[in-house]
């Protein structure tokens, strides 16, 4: 059977240096990437005859629920992510570290050079046929709640496993300098992991360049700024009617479907999603030049568009629900930042330009078009490769003088 580490970390003084430098890029916030590879460099550098070194830590992530870091001598720093699963995979329930997280151990060694119980492990037959002789396995748990590589509920820690090719092994002088650093690698990974899941939700939930501004500070209700961009309204049609007639699992499943659409046409030409609306979205283009957001929001449009076709043909192929959208695109000055309670801020646009998108957006029906563009974003455009025609001018609701407006002709 693998057996314990055993007895309790002591200090070593040979890792003096390597614990001070663990501390400060803790404190520095740096990557878990350069934190690792660090300490892989030093763990070397030390004696210790390192081959290949494994971090598996939690991730707070819509699709994946855990990363992994591995370190090779001969390639450095990977990474891989471990998506939510119904139920753990085999490669977990056969790993060494779910065996030592399953019998309760926070430590566990298998000495591949005299001990056969490893066989029962894939992986370690795996690395003793690559010449690994010694592998040690440690967690660190930073809750008390149970360890899982794969769960939504695992809990916030790190697994580590360290292995060597040395003919020898580990001796205990590289035991003594694995423990000695172990409880201050896992505070700096702490710290780094907590601004990564900081920064992970933030844009998930904000989107990308609130969740920046957020996190570096832009946190002040009323603080504000002033820019130029173009205002995205996307809607799904008949939303409300369909809402009455399918199950709410399916909905929400097309919901999702065609917002993925949408949020993926958006982001790939530099948009960003400030919020969901119910069945729309709130986007804006912010390029740094208004030339430049008109002609990325029109070529965000065209994708979206034929994005939608091509998936409408795969869901009625599939006997699923299938719906159209509504895009509204207007260009001009907004107020971009903190409004609400001082308790529940929102990072959002405001001002005019904002009602003046809105007012385009119930023009769908009577200018029976899903795109439309207003006359300022077909203005900056300039010479882009899109051909908008003029669906007339319109007084809008609120609107002293009247506007033109466009749609892209995109031939069937």
């Amino acid at each position: 059977m693998a057996v314990g580490i055993g007895a309790k970390p002591t200090p070593c003084t040979q890792v003096h240096d390597l614990v001070t430098w663990l501390v400060d890029r803790g404190l520095k916030g740096a990557s878990q990437e350069d934190i690792l590879q660090g300490y892989c460099d030093q763990m070397v550098a030390l004696g210790v005859p390192l081959w290949r070194f494994f971090l598996g830590q939690r991730a707070f992530h819509p699709k994946f629920g855990n990363i992994g870091f591995n370190w090779m001598a001969d390639e450095g720093v990977t990474s891989q992510v471990f998506e939510y699963r119904e139920t753990p995979s085999e490669d977990w329930l056969q790993s060494p570290l779910f065996a030592m997280v399953e019998q309760g151990l926070s430590e566990i060694r298998f000495d591949l050079r005299s001990q056969t119980d490893y066989q029962e492990f894939p992986l370690l037959v795996s690395l003793k046929e690559r010449g690994v002789t010694d592998y040690v396995a440690a967690g660190l748990k930073f809750t008390d709640e149970d360890f899982s590589i794969e769960s939504n509920a695992g809990s916030e820690g790190v697994l580590l496993s360290w292995s060597t090719n040395d003919p020898k092994g580990f001796d205990p002088n590289h035991l003594d300098a694995i423990r000695a650093s172990l409880p201050h690698l896992g505070l700096a990974l702490k710290s780094s992991a907590n601004r990564r899941m900081a920064s992970d939700l933030l844009k998930v939930y904000l989107g990308r360049d609130a969740g920046r501004r957020v996190l570096s500070g832009e946190i002040q209700r009323g603080s504000s700024r002033e820019i130029n961009a173009v205002i995205c309204l996307f809607d799904l049609r008949g939303f409300t009617s369909l809402a009455e007639q399918i199950p709410g699992a399916e909905l929400i499943e097309m919901l999702n479907d065609y917002f993925g659409l949408a949020v993926a046409a958006i982001q790939s030409k530099g948009g960003n999603i400030l919020k969901f609306m119910g069945d729309g979205i709130l986007a804006i283009f912010d390029l740094g030049d208004l030339e430049a957001d008109a002609v990325a929001a029109l070529e965000a449009a065209k994708d979206l568009d034929r994005a939608v076709r091509t998936r409408n043909l795969e869901r009625e192929a599939q006997g699923l629900t299938v719906t159209d959208f509504t895009l509204a695109l207007h260009a001009g000055p907004l107020l971009y930042g903190n409004i609400g309670a001082e308790n529940r801020l929102d990072f959002t646009v405001i001002g005019p330009s904002v009602n003046l998108a809105a007012r385009i957006s119930d023009m769908h029906v009577s200018v029976g078009r899903n795109i439309i563009v207003s006359e300022n974003v077909q203005q900056v455009a300039g010479e882009a490769s899109h051909d908008l025609v003029s669906l007339g001018r319109y007084m809008l609701r609120g609107v002293s003088e009247p506007i033109e407006l466009f749609t892209i002709y995109s031939p069937s």
